[in-house]
């Protein structure tokens, strides 16, 4: 989960460093550097460093520009993965900066801050941005950017636990490799959904999302992830397994005891029609829930959304078939409905019901919703 930033800007391995007033100087041999050098040194190494990095910080979210750079900006999660992004921030780093070149970075400290960074340094000019994190860090970084109107380019830079949208285009894992591709990718332009929604306050909202929003049960189990959070079980699952266990474990208890429930559903201006379902997913990209496929024919250029409905299967079916959604067979079964449209508008089908949804792997808010497709709307590079 993401948390507030405190923001380091730096310059890596082209021998210069850029300051909060700045300036550019050549590097310094360790015993020329000045104590504000020295300082920057140390936060650019680790996130628990920042607090120290006064001389260094970009401003914050919320508090104007005072100066701007030309490199890229990495955007940097140092809660995902379980919090071992942050931990493997200095070795992160050190690989970016060989196979990919010079960077500034920010860290978030919180949710909403990498939109906030993103939105602030894509509206003053940055032309580059690259989120290091999971789906939701690269979710955040892909609104801000849609949110300031400018024409930034986005990077991935792996380092979360699902990895999603990463797999749809093929970037590497291994964050050298990543690295790499980055510098040598080729920029192209995807189309990005966005969706109006009740957000959980009761208000109505919009947002965009570059992989997967679904309702029904995709939601009930981030409502069960969170829920569980501070248990001993959830605790031990992101430690050993940097939160898969957990997902897993919120899966499993969501498929035993969810109430499937029934939606009006209406694609682009054909008829409105109900259907019960497990779960109703729509897609602009292939994975999701840390690795199903989905929708497996996906394309992120074609100007449609692929429309997923699981039907309203018993557990044990859901049990017994639920490896078809990672090799993406599950279209060919009976409870399985598959269609393109270019507009969705899902409804409860009783008003008293709250149905969740969950958006690029967050719990957003709840029914009704409309989700639609902005073609091209987002220039991205991939390998």
């Amino acid at each position: 989960m993401n948390k507030k930033t405190r923001k380091v800007e730096r310059t890596a391995s082209d021998g210069k460093r850029a300051t909060s007033g700045g300036r550019t100087g050549k590097n310094k041999s360790p015993d020329d550097k000045t104590p504000d050098d020295k300082t920057a040194d140390a936060a650019i190494a680790t996130p628990s460093s920042l607090h120290a990095a006064s001389t260094s910080s970009l401003p914050a979210p919320s508090s104007p520009i005072t100066h701007h750079s030309s490199l890229p900006l990495v955007i940097v999660n140092p809660a995902s993965a379980g919090g071992a992004t942050g931990r493997a921030w200095p070795s992160l780093a050190s690989d970016l900066r060989a196979h990919f070149g010079a960077f500034n970075c920010a860290f978030t400290e919180r949710a909403g801050d990498a939109r906030l960074i993103a939105e602030r340094e894509a509206a003053a000019g940055r032309s580059f941005i690259v989120a290091c994190g999971g789906d939701g860090t690269i979710s955040e970084v892909a609104n801000g950017i849609l949110a300031s109107g400018a024409d930034a380019e986005l990077g991935i830079l792996p380092s979360g636990t699902g990895g999603d949208f990463r797999r749809t285009l093929d970037v590497p894992k291994r964050v050298r490799d990543a690295a790499a591709a980055l510098r040598t990718g080729q920029s192209v332009r995807v189309d990005v959904g966005r969706v109006e929604f009740q957000d959980r306050a009761g208000a109505r909202a919009q947002r965009y999302f570059l992989n997967v929003a679904s309702c029904g049960m995709g939601g009930e189990v981030i409502r069960r992830v969170e829920e569980n959070a501070s248990g001993w079980l959830a605790s031990a699952s992101r430690r050993v397994a940097g939160g898969q266990a957990a997902y897993a474990l919120a899966s499993l208890q969501a498929v035993v005891s969810f109430d499937r429930p029934t939606l009006r559903i209406q694609l682009d201006e054909r008829p409105e029609f109900r259907l019960a379902v497990a779960n109703l997913c729509i897609a602009n990209a292939r994975y999701f829930g840390g690795g199903m496929k989905i929708a497996p024919a996906a394309l992120l250029d074609d100007g449609l959304l692929d429309v997923v409905a699981v039907g309203d299967l018993d557990t044990l079916k859901i049990l017994t078939n639920v490896y078809r959604l990672y090799l993406g067979t599950h279209l060919g079964m009976r409870e399985v409905q598959h269609a393109h449209a270019r507009r969705i508008r899902v409804f409860a089908d009783r008003p008293d019901e709250r149905v969740l949804i969950e958006i690029d792997g967050e719990l957003s808010g709840t029914l009704p919703a409309t989700f639609e497709i902005i073609p091209r709307a987002l220039r991205i590079r991939r390998p």
